[in-house]
C-alpha cells in the first residue's frame, strides 16, 4: 500500500496535477488548496463545498498533516513560544513575536541541527530530520489560528540550519507568499544560514526578494573555527565573496547576526577587524547579546561593551543595531523550550514541572 500524500506539502500545480490523475476536474484544485492553506481545515471532510465522492476518494490517497501544540510559554511582552508535536513523536519550536508595525513568526526547518554552533541549544541533542515544507507552513497556520491575528512577516531562523534543507524550504516560502495560501509579501521573509556557501550561489540565483541573514559571530577564522565549525568547510575568505555575489545578483542588502559573548569575541580589537571585513558591504550588522544556555558558560557583555561595539562599527560606516529583545522571561532562545522538554522526558516527565 502506497504511502498517503500530505496536502499541505503540495503546491497549487502539484494539487491540479494529482486531482488529474485521480480523475477529476483541475479547478478543484483552488477549493482545496483555499480549506488547506487559508482556512487550515483538520480534516478532507471539512471541505463541505467538494462532492462527497471526491472527499472520500482523497480520504483514500491523501490527508492533512496537522502539528499539535504541546506547549505554549507567554512573555510579558507578547511573545510567545510554542513547543509543536510532529506525526512522527519528534518536537519543533516555533516563535510569535508581536511588533508595533505586525506580527511575525520565526520557524524551524529541522529537527534538531547539524550545525555544532557553540552559543546555540538547538545543536546539543542533535540532528533527527529534515521538516518537510507542510510541517514548517503548518507552524505559521497553527499559531495563525491560536492568536486569531494575521502573521505579517516570516523569520526563517528558528532550530536547524534552512540551506541544509534547500529544497524544501524554498518550496515553503513559495508556498507562504503564495496568494492561495497566506500571502506573506516576499520582502518580509527572512531567511537565516550559518554559511553555507554553495548554498548562498544556489540561493542567489533564484533572485527572491526575501531578506538574507548570515550568522556571523567572529570576524576572523581562528576564532570562528571554534565557534562555529562549519566554518571549517566553508571560511570566511569563501564566505564574504559569496555575500558580495548575492548582493549583486538580489540587489538586497545582507545582515550579518554577530552575538556578543563576554571576553570571547566582544573586544575593541573585535569591532575593527569585523568592520574591516565587511566595510563597503551594501549590509547591516545586528548585534545580539547572547542567550545563556545551561550547557555553556557563556556570559552576556556589559551594556557599555555592547555600545562601544555598536559605535566602532558605525564609526567606520557599518551600520548596527543592537536587537531589540524579547522573550527574555520564557525560553524563547533557539532550541531552549524543546532541549527543556528533552530533559523533562530524560528525568522521568517532571522537570521543573514540564509536563504537568
Amino acid at each position: 500500500m502506497s504511502a498517503l500524500t500530505n496536502l499541505k506539502d503540495l503546491s497549487l500545480e502539484e494539487l491540479t496535477a494529482f486531482l488529474i490523475e485521480l480523475g477529476e476536474k483541475p479547478f478543484r484544485a483552488k477549493q482545496i488548496a483555499d480549506w488547506v492553506f487559508k482556512k487550515g481545515v483538520a480534516e478532507i471532510a471539512d471541505m463541505t463545498n467538494l462532492p462527497l465522492s471526491l472527499r472520500e476518494r482523497l480520504s483514500k490517497t491523501a490527508y492533512i498533516g496537522r502539528l499539535e501544540i504541546m506547549k505554549e510559554q507567554q512573555s510579558r511582552d507578547g511573545t510567545t513560544k510554542y513547543l509543536f508535536e510532529l506525526a512522527d513523536g519528534n518536537t519543533v519550536e516555533t516563535v510569535f513575536l508581536k511588533h508595533n508595525y505586525g506580527n511575525s513568526v520565526c520557524v524551524s526547518t529541522q529537527v534538531g541541527c547539524k550545525m555544532g554552533c557553540l552559543f546555540c541549544a538547538s545543536t546539543i541533542g542533535g540532528f533527527y530530520r529534515n521538516l518537510s515544507p507542510g510541517e514548517i507552513y503548518d507552524q505559521v497556520l497553527r499559531i495563525e489560528q491560536d492568536k486569531k491575528k494575521r502573521v505579517s512577516s516570516v523569520v526563517i531562523m528558528g532550530s536547524g540550519e534552512p540551506l541544509d534543507n534547500y529544497e524544501a524550504v524554498l518550496k515553503f516560502i513559495r508556498l507562504i507568499t503564495a496568494p492561495y495560501a497566506l500571502n506573506v509579501g516576499m520582502r518580509h521573509i527572512t531567511l537565516s544560514t550559518c554559511g553555507l556557501v554553495p548554498q548562498i550561489y544556489k540561493l542567489a540565483e533564484e533572485k527572491l526578494a526575501l531578506t538574507l541573514s548570515v550568522s556571523l559571530h567572529a570576524p576572523n577564522n581562528e576564532l570562528r573555527n571554534k565557534l562555529m565549525p562549519v566554518n571549517r568547510k566553508y571560511p570566511l575568505e569563501e564566505l564574504i565573496p559569496a555575500c558580495h555575489e548575492y548582493i549583486k545578483k538580489t540587489g538586497r542588502r545582507i545582515t550579518f547576526e554577530y552575538t556578543l559573548i563576554k571576553d570571547v569575541n566582544d573586544s575593541q580589537g573585535h569591532a575593527e577587524e569585523l568592520a574591516r571585513l565587511i566595510k563597503g558591504m551594501l549590509c547591516h550588522v545586528n548585534l545580539i547579546p547572547v542567550n545563556p544556555v545551561a550547557e555553556r558558560r557563556w556570559y552576556r557583555p556589559s551594556t557599555e561593551t555592547v555600545k562601544r561595539f555598536q559605535t566602532i562599527l558605525e564609526r567606520n560606516r557599518v551600520p548596527a543595531t543592537v536587537r531589540r529583545e524579547m522573550g527574555t522571561d520564557i525560553d524563547a532562545a533557539c532550541g531552549q523550550l524543546r532541549r527543556k522538554y528533552n530533559l523533562a522526558l530524560e528525568t522521568g516527565g517532571k522537570k521543573d514541572g514540564f509536563l504537568d
